[in-house]
C-alpha cells in the first residue's frame, strides 16, 4: 500500500496565487492515486487569503485549513502544519507559485530510499546580486557549519517522513536547517534537482532582516549541534582564557604592590584585570543559562510558537 502524503503550505498574504497552486497540486496528486491531504496554513493574512482558502475547504474534504490569529512567521507556520499533518510522507513548498507541483512526485520517488528530500532550484529565477548570491554564500556557509552539504537549503519544496519531522522543534528561522538537525540523529538526506518559477503575484516577503535572523540562528544550530550534551566546552575555553589573563595582571599587580611598594590603586591595567575575570565568569554562566534555558523551553517543554485560531477539516 502506498504512503499516504501531507502536503504542507505556509501562506501569507497570497490571494491570487492561490487559485493556481491549489488546481496544480489537485492535478498532480490525483493523478498519483494515493492518499493525501493538503495543510495550508495561513500565516495571519490581512488579505483574502482565508476566505479563498475556507472556500477550498467547504468543498474539498482533503483540505485542511489552520488559521493563526496573527502573523508569526513562516517558521511557525511549518510547525503548525507539521502538527496537524498526517501523513506517513510530508511535503513542503511555498504558495508563492515559485516551487513547482509537478516535482512533487519526484520527491516521492526519492524519499523510498532516504528520509528528507530537499530540493534544489539549480535554475533559479531570481535578481543574481540581490538574491542568488547571497543564497549561495549561504548555502556554503550552512554546509560548511552544519557538515551537511546541500546546495540550497533555501528551498521549501522538501519531503521528510513523518517520524523524522514530527520530533523537530522549530523557532526563529530553523525551518530551513531541518535538514542538518534532521542529520543529528541520523536520518538519510538527498536532494533533488527542481524547478524553479518567477514570482507572477505580489511581492517577496524576505529582506535583510531575515538574513541576520538567519545568521544567528546558524549560531544556534552549530551549538545545539555540538555542544548540546557539552556546553560548558562552548563557553568554558572562552571564559577560562579570560579569566586566566585577569588573573595573571592581578598576580603581577599585587607583586607591585606588595613587593616594589608601588601604588596600583589608579592604574588601568587594574580595571583591566577585574573586568576580564568577571567577563570571564559571565561568559561562562550567563551563556550556559542563556541557551540550555532556551532549549529546555523549546524542546523540553514542547510550548508551541503561535496560536491558532481555528482548524477547518478535522
Amino acid at each position: 500500500m502506498e504512503e499516504s502524503v501531507s502536503i504542507v503550505i505556509p501562506v501569507y498574504e497570497e490571494e491570487e496565487s492561490l487559485p493556481h497552486l491549489y488546481k496544480s497540486i489537485k492535478d498532480v496528486m490525483d493523478k498519483l492515486k494515493r492518499k493525501y491531504e493538503i495543510v495550508f496554513v495561513d500565516d495571519g493574512s490581512r488579505d483574502g487569503t482565508l476566505k479563498v482558502l475556507e472556500s477550498y475547504q467547504k468543498k474539498d474534504p482533503t483540505v485542511v485549513v489552520v488559521s493563526f490569529r496573527r502573523n508569526f512567521g513562516q517558521t511557525a507556520a511549518m510547525a503548525a502544519g507539521f502538527e496537524y499533518a498526517q501523513g506517513d510522507i510530508i511535503v513542503t513548498m511555498d504558495a508563492d507559485l515559485q516551487n513547482d507541483p509537478n516535482d512533487i512526485p519526484k520527491l516521492l520517488e526519492k524519499i523510498k530510499g532516504h528520509d528528507v528530500v530537499s530540493g534544489w532550484r539549480k535554475k533559479r529565477q531570481d535578481k543574481f546580486l540581490s538574491r542568488r548570491l547571497p543564497s549561495m554564500l549561504a548555502n556554503g556557509l550552512i554546509s560548511k557549519v552544519t557538515g551537511v552539504h546541500l546546495h540550497d537549503y533555501g528551498c521549501t519544496l522538501k519531503a521528510y517522513r513523518k517520524e523524522v519531522i514530527k520530533s523537530v522543534r522549530l523557532y526563529g528561522e530553523m525551518h530551513r536547517f531541518i535538514p542538518a538537525i534532521a542529520s543529528w540523529v541520523g536520518a538519510s538526506i538527498t536532494e533533488v534537482e527542481t524547478n524553479h518559477h518567477p514570482r507572477k503575484f505580489g511581492k517577496s516577503k524576505y529582506g535583510i532582516s531575515r538574513t541576520i535572523r538567519v545568521v544567528l540562528d546558524l549560531i544556534t544550530v552549530k551549538f545545539l549541534q555540538s555542544f548540546s550534551t557539552r556546553p560548558i566546552h562552548a563557553f568554558g575555553p572562552g571564559g577560562l582564557l579570560l579569566g586566566l589573563i585577569g588573573f595573571i595582571i592581578a598576580l603581577y599587580l599585587s607583586f607591585e604592590k606588595i613587593v616594589l611598594g608601588q601604588s596600583i590603586g589608579g592604574r588601568p591595567l587594574l580595571f583591566l584585570s577585574v573586568l576580564l575575570m568577571i567577563l570571564g565568569v559571565q561568559l561562562v554562566i550567563m551563556g550556559l543559562l542563556g541557551e540550555m534555558l532556551a532549549r529546555i523551553y523549546h524542546e523540553s517543554q514542547g510550548k508551541p510558537i503561535y496560536t491558532v485560531k481555528k482548524v477547518l477539516g478535522r
